[in-house]
């Protein structure tokens, strides 16, 4: 498959770009450019000027910022087919407000800021996507600032592990998988809080059934349960 069939049958399942016709997305596949990034590796980093916006193509990678004193907060997991850095395409001379790392070696079609921008002022129909993403995200984010402000450390532990699932979960016959290509410290930081909390939530949970460990997994072996405790029911 040549790259620009591959940039297209991508672009096809990215939720952003649902609406979008056929010329559409041949039009933003003529864009792209394919990047490949190592594990540990990095497609921008938070400050950096926004002059590309990313598919991720394969592999998994994080969103992520660098407070003042070098503490790391995680955003959110990124999987194949998600757009991701487009803060340059609606913002002239914008900077990322984060930096996007490769959870695993990733590849992603990386398309210019400027380029993407002048497609939506000929096409301003796909902006509606690329609104309800940043609608999404500004959403999430209240929503975690209340959890802070007003939930118990185990009931942000078991929304951070639902949120999880809901974003890359699997249903096996043990219950939901969730594959963790990044340590127990990323997840205390997603919860807000240490990393002898969430093993000693984790290690609670397994004793009573809830959860199953594993190396870079949970599973939810009791969905339900955790979700009671992430709604502040157990």
């Amino acid at each position: 498959m040549s790259a620009h069939a591959l940039f297209e049958s991508a672009l096809r399942h990215v939720a952003v770009f649902r609406k979008a016709s056929e010329a559409d997305i041949e039009a933003i596949a003529n864009l792209g450019l394919q990047r490949t990034v190592e594990e540990g590796g990095f497609f921008f980093m938070q400050g950096d000027p926004a002059e590309y916006l990313y598919v991720l193509l394969s592999g998994r990678a994080k969103l992520c910022q660098i407070a003042v004193d070098g503490q790391q907060v995680n955003l959110r997991t990124l999987n194949p087919n998600q757009l991701f850095g487009a803060v340059g395409a609606v913002e002239v001379n914008a900077t990322y407000p984060a930096c996007a790392q490769a959870l695993e070696a990733s590849s992603a079609i990386a398309i210019r800021s400027d380029k993407f921008h002048l497609l939506l002022e000929q096409r301003p129909h796909l902006s509606f996507g690329l609104m309800k993403l940043m609608t999404g995200y500004i959403q999430e984010m209240q929503e975690r600032y209340r959890e802070m402000a007003t939930e118990k450390v185990e009931q942000r532990i078991a929304r951070v592990l639902m949120r999880l699932a809901g974003q890359s979960g699997k249903r096996v016959e043990q219950g939901v998988l969730i594959e963790l290509p990044f340590s127990r410290q990323d997840l205390a930081e997603m919860a807000g809080t240490t990393l002898f909390t969430v093993s000693r939530t984790l290690s609670a949970w397994e004793r009573n059934g809830l959860i199953a460990t594993g190396r870079e997994r949970v599973t939810l072996t009791n969905p339900h349960a955790i979700m009671c405790v992430a709604e502040g029911l157990g």
